[in-house]
Formats: structure tokens, C-alpha cells, sequence
């Protein structure tokens, strides 16, 4: 990617915007505005590679810093959001598990209560059958009553005859009631040992439960952990890449300063070239106009007044692809905003990219897109590398250059005329340039046009 010189002022600029370095860490990216992570995911390697392409005229390393600056700061929401999630799910994990503890230390109480009942039961039963044991012992030694009536009222009592039928008649009443009382101690027994079996099952389940909570607590703060050592480490990487932006800055501006003034002197010649095609053509026309006036004199008739001619179209040029069509444009033409968080060294809220680049390979033939003259190959210290540079000259009235930039060998010399569509280099990634492409542009009449505009 390279800026056409009065672009490239521009561009400069976008160096300043690409510093990035981050505001702050919570600053949105535009990533964070997309539909769904793959979205995002390509959003923000856009933004980084745009970034990047916008400080490779610098230096690689910055270019690279500022665009791993941007991937970092632009998963740290994403990262943050995660880990809130995460701790979400720890805290719902330890209510689970401290919900099942309260269920199964309930539960234990009710076992508890229950065993003592049973044992408080089972001592009830065993008195009872004793006591209907003797009461059935006495009642077989004396035909039928129980003799030693003592068993239900003491050994004191000593009454009448009848007193004594009544007594037997209230131990007869009160055997029958002990047997009453043995058969509902043994059915509440009973019922005793289901819920005690229920509840024992119930703490086997509560307690497997409990364990797989405390699994799935342990797999949560697992996760959390990981979770906040990637946003510790994303916090600690963009700390560590704006500090390093931070130092590089007064270095960066110098050589942004050293950039700019080569840029704008390229700029210059380009506009001076241009003005003086445009001078000499239009002295021709005026020259042509003049000559045929003096030849209508000559004749005795009467010369037209010179009228200035208007500028043609520029698709006048029928400029061509300098690639196959195969050959896709990875950036276009126009202008790119300050990324949100950034800082723009120059307060101009972007840059302008004055040209387009074309994801050619390294190696891919370029072609002339017109007919033209050479006036600038090879090595230049503009940031654009093995560079062409061809005027097309004057075309009704408009002036054409066309620039081709990162070029790994150029197969042309300075002063040479070339036709269109004549091999004239084979692209690369020379100058500052962060990976194998072409950057083309088109100016037209001292301005840097759209070069779509133009093909």
C-alpha cells in the first residue's frame, strides 16, 4: 500500500492514526460492532491490517506493533465479556452446591430423627412384649386371670372378692390394650424404617448431586481462571505495545517529518511536470490556431478568433489494468477514518489512501497501463521501493501519470518510451511495505484521481 505524494501527505497522517496508540483500554473497536464472532474476527484483522498498511511506509516493526495493538484491544471486550460470563456460571455452580448441602444436612437431621424414633420404638415394643409376656405367663399359671395383679397395680392392693374380679376384668382390658399398643408401635415401625429407607435414598441421590455440582464448580473456576489469565495477558500485551508506541513516538514523527517532505517534493515535480505538459500543449493549440489563421489571411478570408479548447474526457487515455483481472484489488481508493480509540497525531480524523492496491504476488508481471514516458525507475527513498513511474503527456487537454509502487525488479529506464501494456516491472514488497502487493496511481492533471475512474 502506498500513498501517491500529495496522498502520501495525507497518508502520513494515517501513520499518525495508525500509532494507535490506545486511548484506553475500554475504547470500542469497530469489530465489536458485528453480528457474530466470525464477523468480528474479520472486522478486526481488517482493521489491523489496515492499520498495518497505513504505517508500513514507517517501519515494519511499528507497522506490526500497531496492528497487533489493535487485535489485542479488540479482544479484550469480547475476552472481559467472557470472563463475566464465566464467574457467572462459578457463582451459579456454588449455589447449586451449597443448595444441595442444605438439602442433605436436612435430610441427615430427618435420618437422625428418624433413628431415634426407631430406637425409642424398638424400646417400646420390647416393654410391651415383656409386659404382655408376663401378663400371658400369669394368666397360664392361674387358669385364664392373671394372679399377681401387682403386674398392672402394685403389690399393696388387697380388696374383696369383687374388688379383685374388677381388677382382673381391668387387667384383662389392659392386656388387650398392650396388644393394641404392640400391634400400632409394630406399624408405625414399619413406617419408621420406609421413611428411613427414603431417606437414605434421598441422601444418596442428594449427595451424588452434591458432587457433580462440585465437579461442574470446579470445571467453572477452571474456566473463569483461564478465561482471566487471557484477559490478564491481553491487558498485559496492549500495556505493553502502547508503552512501546509511547516511546516510538518522538522517532516516529521524525521520520513521518523525513516521509512527508520527501512526498511532497515528489508531489511537486509531478504537479510542475503536469502544468508544463499542459502549457506546451496548449501553446500548441494556440500555435496550430494562429497558423491557421495567418493561412485564412493569407487567403483574404477571415480568421477565426482563437477560442481556448475544453478539456476532453479522461477516458481519453484508455488506460488498461496493469494486472489480469485475476489479479484481485485488496484496497481501494478513498478516504480511511481514524480507528475509534486511536490517536490522531495530526487531528485530521484519517488519511486519504490515493491510490489502489492490487493483492498481486510477488513476482507477477506489471504492465504499462498506457502509452507513456518513463521518468522514474527503480530504487526510491520516497518509501515506495523499486518504483515506475510513467507521463502519459497531454490528452485533450488532461494530463495523465500513472505510479507503480513495492516492485521487486523494474525492467524499464528512466527517459524510455513505453507502450500500452508493456512489461515494465515484477511487483513485490520493497519499500515500506508489509507484504507482497502493488500499489497503483493514477494523477490526473497534478491531482491523485481514483484510478478506477480512469480503467
Amino acid at each position: 500500500m502506498r500513498k501517491s505524494p500529495a496522498g502520501r501527505q495525507r497518508r502520513i497522517l494515517s501513520a499518525a492514526v495508525a500509532l494507535v496508540l490506545a486511548a484506553s483500554l475500554g475504547a470500542s473497536s469497530p469489530a465489536a460492532f458485528a453480528d457474530d464472532l466470525e464477523d468480528q474476527q474479520a472486522a478486526l484483522k481488517a482493521e489491523a491490517a489496515r492499520v498495518q498498511q497505513s504505517l508500513e511506509f514507517v517501519d515494519a516493526k511499528i507497522s506490526k506493533a500497531a496492528g497487533d495493538l489493535v487485535i489485542y484491544r479488540g479482544q479484550l471486550p469480547a475476552a472481559q465479556q467472557a470472563l463475566l460470563e464465566a464467574q457467572g456460571r462459578v457463582a451459579s455452580a456454588v449455589k447449586e452446591v451449597e443448595a444441595l448441602a442444605a438439602r442433605v444436612d436436612l435430610a441427615q437431621q430427618n435420618k437422625a430423627k428418624i433413628t431415634q424414633q426407631l430406637d425409642a420404638d424398638k424400646q417400646k415394643i420390647a416393654s410391651t412384649k415383656k409386659l404382655i409376656g408376663q401378663i400371658a405367663t400369669q394368666a397360664y399359671k392361674s387358669g385364664g386371670v392373671p394372679s399377681d395383679l401387682t403386674l398392672f397395680f402394685g403389690s399393696n392392693n388387697t380388696g374383696s372378692l369383687t374388688d379383685t374380679m374388677d381388677l382382673a376384668d381391668q387387667a384383662l382390658r389392659s392386656q388387650n390394650s398392650a396388644m393394641d399398643k404392640l400391634t400400632q408401635q409394630n406399624a408405625t415401625n414399619v413406617n419408621s424404617q420406609a421413611r428411613l429407607q427414603a431417606v437414605e435414598a434421598e441422601i444418596k441421590d442428594l449427595k451424588a448431586k452434591a458432587d457433580a455440582a462440585l465437579a461442574k464448580e470446579k470445571a467453572a473456576r477452571d474456566e473463569a481462571a483461564a478465561k482471566k489469565a487471557k484477559v490478564d495477558k491481553l491487558i498485559a500485551d496492549t500495556t505493553r505495545l502502547n508503552n512501546e508506541l509511547e516511546a516510538a513516538k518522538p522517532g516516529i514523527q521524525k521520520k513521518l517529518a523525513a516521509v512527508k517532505a520527501r512526498q511532497d517534493a515528489v508531489a511537486a515535480e509531478i504537479v510542475e511536470r503536469d502544468r508544463k505538459l499542459r502549457e506546451a500543449w496548449l501553446a500548441e493549440q494556440r500555435r496550430i490556431a494562429a497558423a491557421a489563421a495567418a493561412a485564412a489571411k493569407a487567403k483574404g478570408e477571415e480568421a477565426k478568433p482563437y477560442v481556448p479548447p475544453v478539456a476532453g474526457p479522461p477516458s481519453a487515455f484508455g488506460l488498461r489494468h496493469p494486472f489480469p483481472d485475476s489479479v484481485p484489488i485488496t484496497s481501494g481508493f478513498g478516504w480511511r477514518a481514524t480507528p475509534p480509540g486511536t490517536i490522531d497525531f495530526y487531528g485530521t480524523g484519517g488519511y486519504m489512501h490515493t491510490g489502489i492496491d492490487f493483492g498481486a504476488a510477488c513476482g507477477t508481471p506489471v504492465y504499462a497501463a498506457a502509452a507513456g514516458t518513463v521518468f522514474s525507475a527503480g530504487w526510491a527513498d520516497d518509501g515506495g521501493g523499486n518504483n515506475v513511474k510513467i507521463s502519459h503527456g497531454v490528452v485533450q487537454g488532461n494530463s495523465l501519470t500513472t505510479i507503480y509502487y513495492h516492485n521487486t525488479s523494474v525492467v524499464v529506464s528512466v527517459g524510455q518510451q513505453v507502450s500500452q501494456g508493456q512489461l515494465i516491472a515484477y511487483s513485490g514488497t520493497t519499500g515500506n511495505s508489509t507484504g507482497c502487493h502493488s500499489h497503483f496511481e493514477t494523477w490526473l492533471n497534478g491531482e491523485a484521481v481514483d484510478p478506477m475512474r480512469l480503467l
